[in-house]
């Protein structure tokens, strides 16, 4: 029997506004009880876009780290970074920060890497795919397991999606997804906007792993043990 969790609060720390908007009723279906407060800032994503591919701009994470400090003023029991393009960032503010946090890509990663040796790794952003390889193959690490990378990139999708029409960049993912699926033992999306594929994939010959809901049932987790 899950725990009550009324009087806690959950902390989401956005590099997009928008992104909370999609987030948030995940978070609220698996924590009704928590209250939950969101930080973001639009220009992180924009200049994680415009940094060269596999770097994050140094501001960025100095932007993050004063976000959770201003939620650890606030008493937030647990901050979730809900960027994965920059999800090193929690790893730089951990020394500074006394607020439990949780990249919102590391349950699974962590989940794929108990599936199986061989992953398939899909992203529709550039700048998102360097730091996704990197955690999974840190939870590999973590885990003591061997793994190979079997990496996507739609750039394409993404323009179309950017350019109003979700349909058609659904369409294009489930379609990599279907193509790689012979190769790999599961499929992990890069991006928690992908989760709007989690009930096209259900039926997936293997699985497929978006992070959103993942996430937060380790968070309520978390917030129970505390």
């Amino acid at each position: 029997m899950s725990k009550d969790l009324s009087g806690k609060t959950l902390g989401i720390i956005h590099a997009a506004v928008f992104t909370a908007t999609s987030l948030e009723p995940i978070a609220r279906e698996v924590m009704p009880e928590v209250s939950i407060m969101h930080a973001g800032d639009d220009t992180v994503q924009r200049d994680n876009l415009s940094a060269p591919i596999g770097t994050i701009p140094k501001a960025n994470f100095y932007k993050f780290a004063t976000f959770a400090r201003f939620f650890e003023d606030a008493g937030i029991d647990l901050i979730v970074l809900a960027c994965s393009t920059f999800n090193q960032a929690v790893e730089f503010a951990r020394p500074m920060i006394r607020v439990p946090m949780l990249q919102i890509d590391r349950p699974m990663m962590e989940k794929a890497v108990a599936t199986g040796k061989r992953i398939g790794l899909i992203g529709t952003l550039p700048s998102t795919m360097p730091s996704s390889e990197r955690l999974l193959r840190q939870c590999a690490t973590d885990a003591g397991k061997e793994i190979e990378v079997v990496s996507v990139l739609n750039d394409k999708a993404f323009k179309i999606l950017r350019a109003g029409d979700p349909a058609t960049h659904n369409a294009m993912v489930l379609e990599d997804i279907k193509r790689i699926s012979s190769q790999v033992d599961c499929i992990v999306l890069a991006q928690g906007s992908m989760s709007v594929l989690e009930k096209d994939v259900t039926k997936n010959v293997v699985p497929v792993y978006t992070s959103p809901r993942l996430a937060f049932e380790r968070a309520r987790t978390m917030l129970e043990q505390m």
